[in-house]
């Protein structure tokens, strides 16, 4: 359950020619989501990282997956893009994520969130693909929602069984570091260029950075999620209280870039070890995000784990 009143979504941005925005209810929360194509496939629900929108999923990753077989959907987490946002809580990311107690609403909220969406898409049961931190709430949706998950993939993320001090053994502290000390102008420009350091500075290093596509995500945001530290606090800080990896049955997919800057390979063979089966896949050359030159094995290897799951009734 949710402690404070939720604030009101962001005002929409400018139209982009991704799908119109439409809204899932949760409670007083409301949560953005768009459809991105491929209807009549196998329903996939992607789930962006850290009080980042669903736009910083690049289209031609969308379309490579709609291309193999999926009716791909994404969803602003609550606190992220057009979703609600709720009023500031005190402290920073790392402190939010290092107590013991959830910041604003535990991370059972944030699954019940998906479920929602999934219930406003009209799917019972969809694949989930979550990437950074929404790859550990994609862990924990199918833990608490098992039901409703035909098979997950989790890239760049850290294992859902760790917080605190625990998953600090996985963290580059010193690009974390670098994060922090980024400063730019207030406003829509200052926004845009801390947006545009971000991407850079978790680009793939063996893979050229695509400066002009970074950007065109970055512009459709309605709200800048790097710049909002605040909500990015209220997410660090949600803390679970739900199973354990070892209790998931579903065909699991776990990716991670061998250069990631932000989080070591490490927590990518952890969670794989954690999931019975689960195929474990190391990028050379990739960092935190996703490059373009990957996405045609990233869509075959979602396809893959896909293609192991139980058909839905």
């Amino acid at each position: 359950m949710t402690t404070e009143q939720p604030a009101s979504p962001p005002a929409s941005p400018p139209a982009s020619p991704r799908a119109a925005t439409r809204y899932a209810g949760h409670g007083d929360v409301r949560l953005a989501y768009e459809d991105l194509g491929g209807a009549g496939g196998d329903p996939l629900l992607l789930v962006m990282g850290l009080a980042v929108s669903r736009f910083w999923w690049p289209d031609g990753l969308i379309g490579a997956l709609a291309e193999r077989g999926f009716h791909v959907a994404a969803y602003d987490q609550r606190d992220a893009g057009e979703s609600t946002h709720f009023p500031s809580a005190g402290g920073s990311p790392i402190t939010s994520a290092l107590r013991h107690r959830s910041a604003v609403y535990p991370a059972e909220d944030l699954c019940d969130d998906a479920a929602a969406v999934l219930d406003a898409l009209g799917w019972e049961s969809a694949h989930l693909f979550g990437h950074s931190m929404g790859g550990q709430v994609a862990q924990r949706i199918a833990l608490r929602h098992p039901g409703r998950v035909r098979s997950l993939t989790s890239c760049a993320s850290l294992p859902s069984d760790v917080s605190g001090l625990a998953a600090s053994r996985y963290v580059r502290a010193g690009t974390v570091a670098r994060m922090t000390r980024l400063r730019f102008p207030e406003g829509r420009d200052g926004d845009i260029a801390l947006g545009l350091a971000m991407a850079r500075m978790i680009a793939s290093p063996g893979y050229p950075f695509d400066e002009a596509a970074a950007r065109a995500r970055i512009e459709r945001d309605a709200a800048s999620g790097v710049r909002d530290t605040a909500a990015q606090s209220r997410q660090a800080g949600a803390k679970w209280h739900g199973g354990k990896l070892a209790e998931l049955g579903l065909p699991a997919l776990v990716l991670h870039g061998d250069s990631d800057p932000v989080l070591r390979a490490s927590a990518a063979r952890a969670t794989a070890a954690a999931i019975k089966g689960a195929r474990l896949v190391i990028l050379p050359g990739v960092g935190h995000d996703l490059p373009a030159a990957v996405w045609p094995q990233v869509a075959d290897e979602v396809r893959a784990v896909a293609d192991r799951a139980v058909p839905s009734p």
